[in-house]
C-alpha cells in the first residue's frame, strides 16, 4: 500500500534495500512521495541492474551525505569470463566474445589475476559512467559514438574474493566461465571495472552480471527496509543515531554545545578526521575538524543552530 498523502517525516537517514531495474534517481523520487518531503538525496548511486544498500537523507540529514560518500562499501557480484561488454556489465551490448572454454586453466591461473587487483591499485573507471569529461558526463560521450578515454584513478580493494566458480552458455553460445565474488573496496571503486579488468588478466573477456551492494560504511542491509516495507512505515534512522555510528564522538559541555550551535570555535579535538559533537543530553549537534595550526577544533557542520 502506497501512501499517497504522506505526513512529512522528520530528519533522518534512509536505509533502502534497493530492486533491480530501478534507478537510484527512481528510489529518490519515490521517497520523496512516501516521506512527504521533497529534500531527499543520496550518498552514492547504485547502477540500474545492481541491487543493494542505498543511503538516503532526509531533511536536515541531506546535509550528512557528504561526508558518508568517501566511505568504504562492500559487494557481492556475479563476474562472467569470457566476454566483453561497452558498459562493462550485463547491461551493454557485448563487444568482444574469446570465450572460456577452458574453465580448469582459467580457475588455476584466478588467485593470482585476483591478487594482483586486490590492495591500491590504479583503476581506469568504466567508459559508461557519470564522470564528467570537459564538463560532459563520460556515458553521453560513449552513446554519442564518441571515443573516451578515461584517467585512471588510485582505489583500494580491501577484499577481492572468488566464492565459487561454474562454466556456463552465453545467450549467443559463448562457453563462459561465472564467478560469485565478494569485494571490500575503498569509494570510488568500479566493480564492473574489476570484472572488466579481471578478464584482461585472464586473457579473455569480463563483465558483471549481477551486483549487490551490502554496506557502506558503518551501514548495512541488516538495517534497510524494501520500497514496500518504507510505503508502510517511513523508518528513519535518527541523525544522533547516525552520527554515532559513522565518526568518532566527542561529548561537550553546555557551553561548549552552545558555542558550536553559534558556529563557533572550541579547543582542538586532536584528531586529524571528522569528529562528531553531541552536547550534554547526548544530541548530535555538529562535524567538527581541527584546523591547519591543530589548536583549535571549527564547526564544519551544524546540524541542530541556535
Amino acid at each position: 500500500m502506497t501512501r499517497s498523502n504522506a505526513e512529512p517525516v522528520g530528519d533522518g537517514l534512509v536505509l533502502v534495500d534497493k530492486p533491480a531495474e530501478w534507478t537510484s534517481h527512481d528510489v529518490v523520487a519515490r521517497m520523496r512521495r512516501l516521506a512527504g518531503t521533497r529534500k531527499i538525496g543520496h550518498a552514492g548511486t547504485l547502477d540500474p541492474m545492481a541491487t543493494g544498500l542505498l543511503v538516503l537523507g532526509v531533511n536536515r540529514a541531506t546535509r550528512l551525505l557528504t561526508y558518508l560518500v568517501g566511505a568504504d562499501k562492500e559487494y557481492t557480484a556475479t563476474v562472467r569470463l569470457g566476454q566483453d561488454t561497452v558498459t562493462d556489465d550485463a547491461e551493454g551490448e557485448i563487444t568482444r566474445s574469446p570465450g572460456a572454454a577452458h574453465p580448469g586453466e582459467l580457475t588455476t591461473r584466478l588467485p593470482a589475476a585476483v591478487l594482483g587487483l586486490t590492495g591500491t591499485i590504479d583503476q581506469v573507471p568504466s567508459a559508461v559512467s557519470a564522470i564528467k569529461v570537459n564538463g560532459q558526463r563520460s556515458y553521453a560521450r560513449v552513446r554519442a559514438g564518441q571515443e573516451v578515454a578515461l584517467t585512471a584513478r588510485q582505489i583500494t580493494v580491501h577484499t577481492f574474493e572468488v566464492t565459487g566458480s561454474r562454466p556456463a552458455v552465453a545467450d549467443d553460445g559463448t562457453a563462459v566461465l561465472d564467478l560469485d565474488v565478494r569485494v571490500e573496496c575503498s569509494s570510488g571503486t568500479y566493480v564492473r571495472a574489476l570484472a572488466r579488468d579481471l578478464g584482461a588478466e585472464l586473457g579473455t573477456g569480463g563483465h558483471l552480471t549481477a551486483l549487490r551492494r551490502h554496506r557502506v560504511g558503518p551501514f548495512d542491509l541488516q538495517g534497510a527496509h524494501t520500497l514496500t516495507e518504507l510505503a508502510e512505515r517511513v523508518d528513519l534512522l535518527s541523525v544522533t543515531d547516525a552520527l554515532r555510528a559513522r565518526f568518532p564522538a566527542r561529548e561537550l559541555t553546555a557551553a561548549e554545545a552552545r558555542a558550536v550551535r553559534y558556529g563557533q570555535k572550541l579547543d582542538a579535538t586532536g584528531s586529524s578526521g571528522v569528529i562528531a559533537a553531541f552536547d550534554p543530553d547526548g544530541h548530535g549537534i555538529a562535524l567538527l575538524t581541527d584546523n591547519d595550526a591543530g589548536n583549535l577544533a571549527r564547526p564544519v557542520l551544524v546540524l541542530d543552530p541556535a
